[in-house]
Protein backbone atom coordinates (compact mmCIF):
# COMPACT_ATOMS: atom_id res chain seq x y z
CA UNK A 1 0.00 0.00 0.00
CA UNK A 2 0.53 4.11 -0.93
CA UNK A 3 0.13 6.18 2.03
CA UNK A 4 -0.34 9.35 2.10
CA UNK A 5 0.43 11.14 5.90
CA UNK A 6 -0.41 14.67 6.52
CA UNK A 7 2.66 15.44 8.56
CA UNK A 8 1.19 18.61 10.28
CA UNK A 9 -0.84 15.87 12.34
CA UNK A 10 0.42 12.19 11.74
CA UNK A 11 -2.90 11.56 10.56
CA UNK A 12 -3.43 9.44 8.22
CA UNK A 13 -4.87 10.89 5.22
CA UNK A 14 -5.32 7.70 2.74
CA UNK A 15 -4.47 4.19 1.73
CA UNK A 16 -3.82 3.32 -2.14
CA UNK A 17 -3.59 0.31 -3.30
CA UNK A 18 -0.67 -0.90 -5.73
CA UNK A 19 -0.64 -0.95 -8.98
CA UNK A 20 -0.17 -5.23 -10.22
CA UNK A 21 2.12 -6.59 -12.61
CA UNK A 22 -1.17 -6.96 -14.98
CA UNK A 23 -2.24 -3.89 -14.38
CA UNK A 24 1.09 -1.73 -15.24
CA UNK A 25 1.36 -3.58 -18.75
CA UNK A 26 -2.31 -2.37 -19.38
CA UNK A 27 -1.38 1.18 -18.29
CA UNK A 28 1.97 0.85 -20.73
CA UNK A 29 -0.11 -0.98 -23.39
CA UNK A 30 -2.85 1.93 -23.56
CA UNK A 31 0.16 4.79 -23.23
CA UNK A 32 1.73 3.09 -26.12
CA UNK A 33 -1.95 2.94 -28.24
CA UNK A 34 -2.54 7.18 -26.61
CA UNK A 35 0.60 8.04 -28.01
CA UNK A 36 0.56 6.76 -31.83
CA UNK A 37 -3.07 8.86 -31.54
CA UNK A 38 -1.34 11.94 -30.35
CA UNK A 39 1.62 12.31 -32.53
CA UNK A 40 -0.91 13.21 -35.19
CA UNK A 41 -2.18 15.66 -33.87
CA UNK A 42 -1.00 19.46 -35.19
CA UNK A 43 0.37 22.07 -33.10
CA UNK A 44 -2.47 23.65 -32.54
CA UNK A 45 -4.64 21.22 -31.21
CA UNK A 46 -2.33 19.88 -28.60
CA UNK A 47 -1.84 24.53 -27.67
CA UNK A 48 -5.83 24.16 -27.45
CA UNK A 49 -6.06 21.45 -24.50
CA UNK A 50 -2.96 23.05 -23.05
CA UNK A 51 -4.45 25.98 -22.46
CA UNK A 52 -7.84 24.13 -21.32
CA UNK A 53 -5.12 22.51 -18.36
CA UNK A 54 -3.51 25.93 -17.45
CA UNK A 55 -7.43 27.06 -17.40
CA UNK A 56 -8.05 23.80 -15.08
CA UNK A 57 -5.63 24.57 -12.44
CA UNK A 58 -6.80 28.58 -11.80
CA UNK A 59 -10.13 27.77 -11.97
CA UNK A 60 -9.19 25.04 -8.90
CA UNK A 61 -6.73 26.53 -7.76
CA UNK A 62 -7.33 26.52 -3.73
CA UNK A 63 -8.70 22.77 -3.95
CA UNK A 64 -5.23 21.79 -5.10
CA UNK A 65 -2.97 23.94 -3.08
CA UNK A 66 -5.12 22.26 -0.44
CA UNK A 67 -4.54 18.89 -1.74
CA UNK A 68 -0.42 19.73 -1.79
CA UNK A 69 -0.44 21.01 1.92
CA UNK A 70 -2.36 18.40 2.99
CA UNK A 71 -0.35 15.77 1.80
CA UNK A 72 3.31 17.33 2.53
CA UNK A 73 3.03 20.39 4.52
CA UNK A 74 3.61 23.51 1.99
CA UNK A 75 2.67 26.39 3.31
CA UNK A 76 -0.86 27.53 1.65
CA UNK A 77 0.48 30.52 -0.47
CA UNK A 78 3.28 28.77 -1.28
CA UNK A 79 0.80 26.39 -2.36
CA UNK A 80 -1.64 28.12 -4.61
CA UNK A 81 1.31 30.01 -6.28
CA UNK A 82 2.74 26.39 -7.57
CA UNK A 83 -0.53 25.98 -8.74
CA UNK A 84 -0.23 29.23 -10.83
CA UNK A 85 3.16 28.26 -12.09
CA UNK A 86 1.94 25.56 -13.13
CA UNK A 87 -1.09 26.98 -15.24
CA UNK A 88 2.15 29.31 -16.75
CA UNK A 89 4.12 26.55 -18.10
CA UNK A 90 0.52 25.56 -19.78
CA UNK A 91 0.11 29.10 -21.11
CA UNK A 92 4.06 29.17 -22.31
CA UNK A 93 4.01 26.08 -24.31
CA UNK A 94 1.08 26.21 -25.35
CA UNK A 95 2.08 29.60 -26.87
CA UNK A 96 5.62 28.37 -27.98
CA UNK A 97 6.20 25.19 -28.18
CA UNK A 98 4.90 25.01 -31.90
CA UNK A 99 7.83 27.35 -32.70
CA UNK A 100 10.40 25.16 -31.09
CA UNK A 101 10.28 22.70 -32.90
CA UNK A 102 9.51 24.00 -36.43
CA UNK A 103 11.49 22.49 -38.95
CA UNK A 104 15.52 23.65 -38.99
CA UNK A 105 16.36 24.40 -42.20
CA UNK A 106 20.45 24.62 -42.89
CA UNK A 107 22.30 24.73 -45.86
CA UNK A 108 24.59 22.15 -47.11
CA UNK A 109 25.66 20.93 -50.63
CA UNK A 110 22.19 19.14 -51.08
CA UNK A 111 19.20 20.34 -52.99
CA UNK A 112 17.20 20.81 -49.54
CA UNK A 113 18.25 19.60 -46.12
CA UNK A 114 17.11 20.35 -42.24
CA UNK A 115 16.06 19.30 -39.12
CA UNK A 116 13.11 18.16 -37.86
CA UNK A 117 11.67 17.05 -34.30
CA UNK A 118 9.73 13.76 -33.68
CA UNK A 119 8.17 12.49 -30.42
CA UNK A 120 10.11 9.38 -29.17
CA UNK A 121 7.05 7.33 -26.96
CA UNK A 122 6.32 7.20 -23.58
CA UNK A 123 8.51 9.22 -21.12
CA UNK A 124 8.57 7.54 -17.71
CA UNK A 125 8.95 10.24 -14.73
CA UNK A 126 10.16 9.64 -11.44
CA UNK A 127 9.05 12.69 -9.44
CA UNK A 128 9.57 13.91 -5.77
CA UNK A 129 6.99 15.41 -3.10
CA UNK A 130 8.52 18.56 -2.49
CA UNK A 131 6.63 20.51 -5.39
CA UNK A 132 4.21 17.75 -6.21
CA UNK A 133 2.62 19.60 -8.89
CA UNK A 134 5.38 22.12 -10.53
CA UNK A 135 7.52 19.07 -11.13
CA UNK A 136 5.45 16.89 -12.85
CA UNK A 137 4.04 19.89 -14.87
CA UNK A 138 7.61 21.15 -16.25
CA UNK A 139 8.02 17.55 -17.73
CA UNK A 140 5.12 17.08 -18.79
CA UNK A 141 4.23 19.96 -20.65
CA UNK A 142 6.93 20.03 -23.09
CA UNK A 143 6.54 16.24 -23.46
CA UNK A 144 3.36 16.10 -24.11
CA UNK A 145 3.96 19.35 -26.59
CA UNK A 146 6.46 17.50 -28.35
CA UNK A 147 3.82 14.66 -28.95
CA UNK A 148 4.70 11.94 -26.29
CA UNK A 149 3.26 10.41 -23.97
CA UNK A 150 4.14 11.00 -20.34
CA UNK A 151 3.99 8.32 -17.11
CA UNK A 152 4.25 9.48 -13.69
CA UNK A 153 5.65 7.55 -10.61
CA UNK A 154 5.50 9.78 -8.08
CA UNK A 155 6.49 9.60 -4.10
CA UNK A 156 3.92 7.35 -2.78
CA UNK A 157 3.23 10.10 -0.17
CA UNK A 158 2.01 12.18 -2.42
CA UNK A 159 -0.31 10.05 -4.62
CA UNK A 160 -3.37 12.01 -4.01
CA UNK A 161 -1.79 15.11 -6.23
CA UNK A 162 -0.61 12.77 -8.70
CA UNK A 163 -4.14 10.69 -9.57
CA UNK A 164 -5.27 14.65 -9.77
CA UNK A 165 -2.59 15.68 -12.30
CA UNK A 166 -3.96 13.04 -14.14
CA UNK A 167 -6.97 14.31 -13.85
CA UNK A 168 -6.24 17.52 -15.00
CA UNK A 169 -5.04 16.40 -18.21
CA UNK A 170 -8.45 13.87 -18.97
CA UNK A 171 -10.59 16.68 -17.80
CA UNK A 172 -8.56 19.23 -20.75
CA UNK A 173 -9.53 16.81 -22.85
CA UNK A 174 -5.94 14.98 -23.88
CA UNK A 175 -6.71 10.97 -25.04
CA UNK A 176 -7.08 9.40 -22.21
CA UNK A 177 -4.38 7.21 -21.56
CA UNK A 178 -1.48 9.47 -22.69
CA UNK A 179 -0.33 10.77 -19.54
CA UNK A 180 -0.96 7.86 -16.59
CA UNK A 181 -0.10 7.58 -12.96
CA UNK A 182 1.79 4.53 -11.91
CA UNK A 183 0.80 3.54 -8.21
CA UNK A 184 4.32 1.61 -7.29
CA UNK A 185 6.75 1.55 -4.98
CA UNK A 186 10.53 2.44 -5.78
CA UNK A 187 11.26 -0.81 -6.39
CA UNK A 188 9.21 -1.93 -9.31
CA UNK A 189 10.93 1.40 -11.68
CA UNK A 190 13.71 -0.61 -12.83
CA UNK A 191 10.53 -3.48 -14.41
CA UNK A 192 9.08 -0.22 -15.82
CA UNK A 193 12.40 0.77 -17.82
CA UNK A 194 12.66 -2.41 -18.78
CA UNK A 195 9.86 -2.09 -20.80
CA UNK A 196 10.14 -1.39 -24.49
CA UNK A 197 7.47 0.67 -24.67
CA UNK A 198 9.24 2.99 -22.00
CA UNK A 199 11.77 5.27 -24.66
CA UNK A 200 12.92 7.80 -21.92
CA UNK A 201 13.23 8.35 -18.28
CA UNK A 202 13.68 11.81 -16.49
CA UNK A 203 13.89 11.85 -12.36
CA UNK A 204 14.17 14.32 -9.97
CA UNK A 205 15.08 13.50 -6.62
CA UNK A 206 18.27 11.98 -4.46
CA UNK A 207 22.14 11.20 -5.84
CA UNK A 208 21.33 7.72 -5.19
CA UNK A 209 17.48 7.72 -6.93
CA UNK A 210 19.13 8.84 -10.11
CA UNK A 211 22.40 7.14 -10.21
CA UNK A 212 19.91 3.56 -9.87
CA UNK A 213 18.07 5.21 -12.81
CA UNK A 214 20.92 6.22 -15.26
CA UNK A 215 22.58 2.52 -14.77
CA UNK A 216 19.25 1.28 -15.66
CA UNK A 217 18.16 3.03 -17.99
CA UNK A 218 21.73 3.31 -19.78
CA UNK A 219 21.71 -0.17 -19.70
CA UNK A 220 18.96 -0.31 -21.97
CA UNK A 221 20.15 2.60 -24.19
CA UNK A 222 17.26 4.72 -22.92
CA UNK A 223 18.25 8.90 -22.70
CA UNK A 224 17.83 9.97 -19.10
CA UNK A 225 17.63 13.43 -17.30
CA UNK A 226 18.27 13.70 -13.91
CA UNK A 227 17.55 16.81 -11.78
CA UNK A 228 19.32 15.89 -8.13
CA UNK A 229 20.13 17.49 -4.99
CA UNK A 230 21.71 21.05 -4.41
CA UNK A 231 23.80 22.50 -2.25
CA UNK A 232 23.72 25.99 -3.51
CA UNK A 233 26.04 28.16 -2.01
CA UNK A 234 25.18 32.31 -1.32
CA UNK A 235 28.12 34.10 -1.66
CA UNK A 236 28.24 37.74 -0.25
CA UNK A 237 31.07 39.57 -0.81
CA UNK A 238 32.21 42.76 1.13
CA UNK A 239 30.28 45.20 -1.27
CA UNK A 240 27.02 43.79 -0.69
CA UNK A 241 23.83 45.33 0.04
CA UNK A 242 22.72 43.50 3.14
CA UNK A 243 19.51 45.33 3.41
CA UNK A 244 18.46 43.51 0.05
CA UNK A 245 20.62 40.41 0.72
CA UNK A 246 19.25 39.39 3.90
CA UNK A 247 15.60 39.22 3.55
CA UNK A 248 16.55 37.43 0.31
CA UNK A 249 18.97 34.77 1.78
CA UNK A 250 16.81 33.77 4.54
CA UNK A 251 13.06 33.71 2.26
CA UNK A 252 15.75 31.46 -0.02
CA UNK A 253 16.90 29.52 2.82
CA UNK A 254 13.03 28.72 4.37
CA UNK A 255 10.82 28.88 1.12
CA UNK A 256 8.66 25.12 0.82
CA UNK A 257 9.52 24.72 4.62
CA UNK A 258 13.31 24.49 3.49
CA UNK A 259 12.58 21.74 1.19
CA UNK A 260 13.35 22.81 -2.20
CA UNK A 261 17.06 21.84 -3.97
CA UNK A 262 17.65 25.18 -5.29
CA UNK A 263 16.67 26.62 -1.77
CA UNK A 264 19.96 29.00 -0.66
CA UNK A 265 21.74 26.04 1.78
CA UNK A 266 25.52 27.51 2.40
CA UNK A 267 26.10 31.04 3.01
CA UNK A 268 29.53 31.89 2.47
CA UNK A 269 30.48 35.28 3.96
CA UNK A 270 33.79 37.41 3.62
CA UNK A 271 35.23 38.05 6.79
CA UNK A 272 35.09 42.02 6.51
CA UNK A 273 31.06 41.26 6.74
CA UNK A 274 31.15 38.31 8.55
CA UNK A 275 29.72 38.84 11.96
CA UNK A 276 27.42 41.81 10.54
CA UNK A 277 25.43 39.41 8.01
CA UNK A 278 25.53 36.80 10.98
CA UNK A 279 23.73 38.73 13.59
CA UNK A 280 21.18 40.20 11.47
CA UNK A 281 20.44 37.32 9.30
CA UNK A 282 19.80 35.27 12.98
CA UNK A 283 17.61 38.38 14.01
CA UNK A 284 15.65 38.09 10.52
CA UNK A 285 15.26 34.50 11.27
CA UNK A 286 13.83 34.99 14.47
CA UNK A 287 10.65 36.84 13.03
CA UNK A 288 9.52 33.34 10.78
CA UNK A 289 7.08 32.19 12.47
CA UNK A 290 6.26 27.90 12.52
CA UNK A 291 2.40 26.37 12.95
CA UNK A 292 -0.58 25.47 10.47
CA UNK A 293 0.46 25.49 7.38
CA UNK A 294 -3.13 26.31 6.28
CA UNK A 295 -3.01 29.75 8.13
CA UNK A 296 -1.40 32.15 6.13
CA UNK A 297 -0.21 33.74 9.00
CA UNK A 298 2.84 31.27 9.63
CA UNK A 299 6.12 31.32 7.28
CA UNK A 300 6.54 27.69 8.09
CA UNK A 301 4.72 24.80 8.46
CA UNK A 302 6.40 20.85 8.80
CA UNK A 303 8.88 18.75 7.17
CA UNK A 304 7.07 16.23 4.57
CA UNK A 305 7.71 13.04 6.77
CA UNK A 306 9.30 12.41 10.16
CA UNK A 307 11.89 10.55 9.00
CA UNK A 308 12.78 13.08 6.90
CA UNK A 309 12.90 15.23 9.69
CA UNK A 310 14.84 13.18 11.71
CA UNK A 311 17.59 12.69 8.83
CA UNK A 312 17.69 16.33 8.51
CA UNK A 313 18.79 16.89 12.76
CA UNK A 314 20.76 14.32 12.42
CA UNK A 315 23.29 16.08 9.88
CA UNK A 316 22.91 19.26 12.44
CA UNK A 317 23.58 17.06 15.54
CA UNK A 318 26.92 15.51 13.24
CA UNK A 319 28.00 19.24 12.72
CA UNK A 320 27.90 20.39 16.22
CA UNK A 321 29.66 17.31 17.26
CA UNK A 322 32.36 18.55 14.81
CA UNK A 323 32.48 21.97 16.05
CA UNK A 324 29.83 23.94 14.08
CA UNK A 325 28.24 26.28 16.88
CA UNK A 326 24.16 26.80 16.83
CA UNK A 327 22.74 30.02 16.70
CA UNK A 328 19.22 29.17 17.00
CA UNK A 329 16.83 26.17 16.23
CA UNK A 330 18.57 23.10 16.19
CA UNK A 331 15.95 21.41 18.52
CA UNK A 332 13.01 18.76 17.73
CA UNK A 333 9.86 19.98 19.02
CA UNK A 334 7.75 18.30 21.48
CA UNK A 335 4.55 17.77 19.33
CA UNK A 336 2.88 15.47 16.76
CA UNK A 337 3.93 16.17 13.41
CA UNK A 338 7.39 16.29 11.56
CA UNK A 339 8.10 19.39 12.41
CA UNK A 340 11.82 21.08 13.06
CA UNK A 341 12.55 24.68 13.62
CA UNK A 342 14.73 27.05 11.78
CA UNK A 343 17.76 26.86 12.65
CA UNK A 344 21.17 28.70 11.72
CA UNK A 345 24.64 27.07 12.32
CA UNK A 346 27.66 29.25 12.18
CA UNK A 347 31.81 27.93 12.19
CA UNK A 348 31.02 25.42 9.48
CA UNK A 349 33.81 24.18 7.88
CA UNK A 350 34.99 20.94 5.49
CA UNK A 351 33.92 18.05 6.99
CA UNK A 352 30.83 18.78 8.60
CA UNK A 353 27.68 17.75 7.50
CA UNK A 354 26.49 20.63 7.05
CA UNK A 355 28.96 21.78 4.58
CA UNK A 356 29.33 18.14 2.36
CA UNK A 357 26.01 17.25 2.32
CA UNK A 358 22.51 19.05 1.44
CA UNK A 359 20.31 20.00 4.39
CA UNK A 360 16.94 19.52 2.98
CA UNK A 361 15.10 21.23 5.74
CA UNK A 362 15.16 25.21 7.37
CA UNK A 363 18.98 24.79 8.23
CA UNK A 364 21.31 27.54 7.29
CA UNK A 365 24.80 26.59 7.41
CA UNK A 366 26.75 30.05 7.32
CA UNK A 367 30.95 29.62 6.06
CA UNK A 368 33.81 32.17 6.80
CA UNK A 369 35.73 33.08 3.58
CA UNK A 370 38.74 35.12 3.76
CA UNK A 371 37.96 37.07 0.46
CA UNK A 372 36.24 37.17 -3.01
CA UNK A 373 38.53 34.60 -4.43
CA UNK A 374 38.09 32.20 -1.07
CA UNK A 375 34.21 32.41 -1.32
CA UNK A 376 34.23 31.14 -4.99
CA UNK A 377 36.64 28.84 -3.77
CA UNK A 378 34.81 27.46 -1.34
CA UNK A 379 30.99 27.83 -3.09
CA UNK A 380 32.87 25.34 -5.69
CA UNK A 381 34.20 23.10 -3.47
CA UNK A 382 30.86 20.84 -3.37
CA UNK A 383 29.64 17.98 -5.19
CA UNK A 384 26.77 19.44 -6.00
CA UNK A 385 25.99 21.70 -9.12
CA UNK A 386 22.44 23.08 -9.32
CA UNK A 387 22.16 26.82 -8.23
CA UNK A 388 24.20 29.38 -6.77
CA UNK A 389 23.66 33.58 -5.92
CA UNK A 390 26.39 36.18 -5.81
CA UNK A 391 25.68 38.95 -3.62
CA UNK A 392 27.36 41.90 -4.25
CA UNK A 393 27.08 46.48 -5.37
CA UNK A 394 28.75 45.85 -8.67
CA UNK A 395 26.76 44.21 -10.89
CA UNK A 396 29.54 43.54 -13.62
CA UNK A 397 31.60 42.44 -11.13
CA UNK A 398 28.80 39.78 -10.02
CA UNK A 399 27.85 39.21 -13.60
CA UNK A 400 31.50 37.90 -14.45
CA UNK A 401 31.60 35.25 -10.99
CA UNK A 402 28.24 34.13 -12.16
CA UNK A 403 29.11 33.46 -15.47
CA UNK A 404 32.55 32.50 -15.53
CA UNK A 405 33.47 31.44 -12.17
CA UNK A 406 30.68 29.33 -10.31
CA UNK A 407 30.11 25.83 -11.54
CA UNK A 408 26.19 25.73 -11.16
CA UNK A 409 23.60 25.26 -13.78
CA UNK A 410 22.04 28.19 -12.36
CA UNK A 411 23.53 31.00 -11.18
CA UNK A 412 22.14 34.72 -10.00
CA UNK A 413 23.36 37.93 -8.94
CA UNK A 414 21.54 39.66 -5.95
CA UNK A 415 18.24 37.58 -6.55
CA UNK A 416 17.57 33.74 -4.89
CA UNK A 417 17.53 31.35 -7.60
CA UNK A 418 14.37 30.14 -9.21
CA UNK A 419 13.10 28.09 -12.33
CA UNK A 420 11.53 30.02 -15.10
CA UNK A 421 9.46 28.32 -17.89
CA UNK A 422 11.53 30.80 -20.35
CA UNK A 423 15.21 29.25 -18.99
CA UNK A 424 16.52 26.32 -18.81
CA UNK A 425 17.04 24.29 -15.87
CA UNK A 426 18.82 21.76 -14.58
CA UNK A 427 22.84 21.37 -12.87
CA UNK A 428 26.13 19.49 -13.28
CA UNK A 429 28.28 17.83 -11.18
CA UNK A 430 26.02 15.16 -8.89
CA UNK A 431 22.93 17.58 -9.57
CA UNK A 432 22.46 16.04 -12.41
CA UNK A 433 22.36 16.48 -16.43
CA UNK A 434 20.10 17.56 -18.90
CA UNK A 435 17.75 20.78 -18.75
CA UNK A 436 14.44 21.05 -18.60
CA UNK A 437 12.37 24.55 -19.55
CA UNK A 438 12.44 26.84 -22.24
CA UNK A 439 13.00 25.66 -25.60
CA UNK A 440 16.24 23.42 -24.20
CA UNK A 441 13.96 21.49 -22.17
CA UNK A 442 11.43 20.47 -24.98
CA UNK A 443 14.01 19.27 -27.21
CA UNK A 444 15.30 16.43 -24.54
CA UNK A 445 13.19 13.46 -25.75
CA UNK A 446 12.66 14.32 -29.29
CA UNK A 447 14.39 12.50 -32.29
CA UNK A 448 16.47 15.17 -33.52
CA UNK A 449 16.26 14.03 -37.59
CA UNK A 450 18.35 15.09 -40.10
CA UNK A 451 17.13 15.18 -43.32
CA UNK A 452 19.18 15.65 -46.31
CA UNK A 453 17.84 15.64 -50.32
CA UNK A 454 19.73 15.20 -52.97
Amino acid sequence: MLNSTNPTTDILIQEYKEHTKSEIDQILNSSEKSFRNWQSYDYGKRADLMSKAGEILRNNKDKYAELMTGEMGKPIAGARAEVEKCAWVCDYYAENGESFLKDEVIETDAQKSFVTYEPLGSVLAVMPWNFPFWQVFRFAVPGLMAGNAGLLKHASNVTGCAMAIEGIFREAGFPEDLFRTLKISSSKVASVIENPIVKAVTLTGSVPAGKAVAEKAGSELKKTVLELGGSDPYLILDDADLDKAIPTCVNSRLINNGQSCIAAKRFIVVESRLEEFTDRFVEEMKTKTMGDPMDESFDLGPQARTDLRDELHDQVQRSIDKGAKCLMGGEIPYKKGAWYPPTVLTGVEAGMAAYEEELFGPVAAIIKAKDEKDAIKIANDSVFGLGAAVFTKDVKKGERIAAKELNAGNCFVNSLVKSDPRLPFGGIKESGYGRELSHFGIKEFVNIKTVYVS
